[in-house]
């Protein structure tokens, strides 16, 4: 078996050699004129791929360049983004210079013979090399010693998020490229052309998301065992809001119209106004939570979809609960009404028969029997009650001033949380919840959108 550098020999052997014929060889010195193009043979005699180039002499300067082909994915659960860049890299190595004004382009399975840089993407968090049909490498030398390596990569690469004003928020997400093991007294790093170095944003097409804006930086990684020099591509993603305008805010507006069709309906239809209630309560309920499994459950993020949701599941709720008060204060009424009734009739029933025996003493064994008319009935019980006031005035006055007051409190207590006319309650409601629905809505788009 052959093994590697052995197979790439064979391969320059047979690329470059003038009568097309092979010959057995190990390293690169055993190789003689004949066997060799003059250009071959100066390259790589006497060529170390383990010494960078300009050693003890100074940084090697290392250009980049990048092409971003496509952003397949950003996850705001892992704040993260998958981007395919093609990485490009240049740097010069007197080693490699050749007579001439052409350049020559290497097989890429021959990266090993040569020196490169040592460049890594500290954010990945899984990254892979394209390998089909080979692997995705390109190198070109040129006859100044100016080398040219290019990459396909594939990348999972970190972005820290804040998600407080999802979905009408801007991600600043960011590119790292640094040297692994060379710090800044062996290499240094520089983008070839400014932000021109970056190409494929203005022309990417995301579903949620599109470029606003970007730029490059050149910075320093301080580790403990060194500076680094270091590469940096911003860019600002800002999310298209209509998908979740159609999604999420137009079905909740709908489901708090919804909600105030019970203002209209009559109070006695209670099966009616309670589905309704209980209906946009629980579709509500769903709503919300299906907003947030594409989210991360982090307690830290209040985020403006959860606002607006929450705003909205307030106005459905107090829409169910004032039909639950409109009720009850018309139960109350109600009863109140029928006990009127029922003393009118008792009156009408007693005047019928002529007489009414009444007691309003407050004295045990003395009953006062009224004449033959409920009107002499209610002086005369209208008399005994201011007796038997005064009777107690007499006998306790601070007793009967506390209770009194008390009473006079409780009455004006009671007297708050009374209504007058029930069905007031829903005329109310028409025009309170819109107002106010609509005065939220103002100030929450305003804050979000211009703030």
């Amino acid at each position: 078996m052959m093994s590697v550098p052995q197979l790439a020999l064979l391969i320059f052997s047979l690329t470059f050699s003038q009568g097309g014929c092979t010959f057995p060889s190990n390293h690169w010195g055993e190789w003689n004129d004949s066997q060799l193009q003059p250009t071959i043979q100066k390259l790589m005699k006497g060529y170390n791929r383990y010494l960078r180039p300009n050693f003890n002499e100074g940084p090697v300067e290392i250009g980049m360049s990048l092409d971003i082909a496509s952003i397949d994915a950003i996850s705001e659960i892992n704040m993260d983004y998958t981007a395919t860049i093609f990485l490009r890299q240049r740097w010069r190595d007197s080693r490699l210079v050749f007579p001439g004004n052409e350049s020559v382009s290497v097989d890429g399975r021959l990266v090993s013979l040569l020196w490169i840089p040592d460049t890594f993407i500290p954010d990945s968090k899984r990254s892979f090399l394209h390998d089909v049909t080979v692997e995705n490498r390109l190198i070109r030398i040129f006859s100044n010693g100016t080398v040219l390596y290019a990459l396909r990569i594939t990348a999972t690469i970190a972005c820290n998020m804040d998600l407080t004003k999802y979905p009408m928020d801007k991600q600043v997400c960011t590119l790292q490229l640094e040297s692994w093991g060379y710090n800044l007294q062996d290499v240094v790093f520089y983008w070839t052309r400014g932000n021109d170095s970056v190409k494929g944003l203005d022309t990417l097409r995301l579903a949620q998301y599109s470029v606003e804006s970007y730029y490059t930086s050149v910075s320093r990684a301080v580790y403990e065992t060194g500076h680094y020099p270091k590469l940096v591509l911003h860019f600002a993603l800002r999310r298209n809001v209509l998908f979740f305008i159609l999604e999420t805010y137009v079905p909740s507006i709908l489901l708090v119209v919804l909600s105030w069709v019970s203002f209209w309906i009559s109070q006695s239809s209670v099966p009616a106004r309670t589905c309704i209630g209980v209906t946009t309560v629980l579709t509500m309920t769903t709503l919300m939570m299906g907003a947030r499994t594409s989210l991360p459950n982090a307690n830290c993020f209040i985020k403006a979809i959860d606002v607006y949701l929450g705003i909205c599941f307030t106005f459905i709720f107090g829409a169910l609960l004032e039909y639950a008060c409109a009720h009850f204060y018309t139960m109350q009424n109600q009863t109140i009404e029928d006990l009127h009734r029922e003393l009118l009739r008792d009156f009408s029933e007693s005047n019928g028969n002529g007489s009414i025996p009444i007691v309003r003493s407050r004295q045990p064994r003395q009953p006062v029997e009224v004449g033959s008319s409920a009107e002499e009935s209610a002086e005369q019980a209208a008399n005994s009650d201011a007796q038997n006031h005064a009777g107690s005035k007499d006998k306790a006055p601070s007793q009967g001033c506390g209770l009194s007051s008390l009473k006079d409190a409780s009455r004006r207590a009671a007297a708050v949380f009374t209504v007058e006319n029930p069905h007031n309650i829903d005329c109310r409601a028409r025009t309170v919840f819109p107002t106010a629905f609509l005065f939220v809505n103002i100030l929450y788009w305003l804050y979000y959108l211009f703030l």
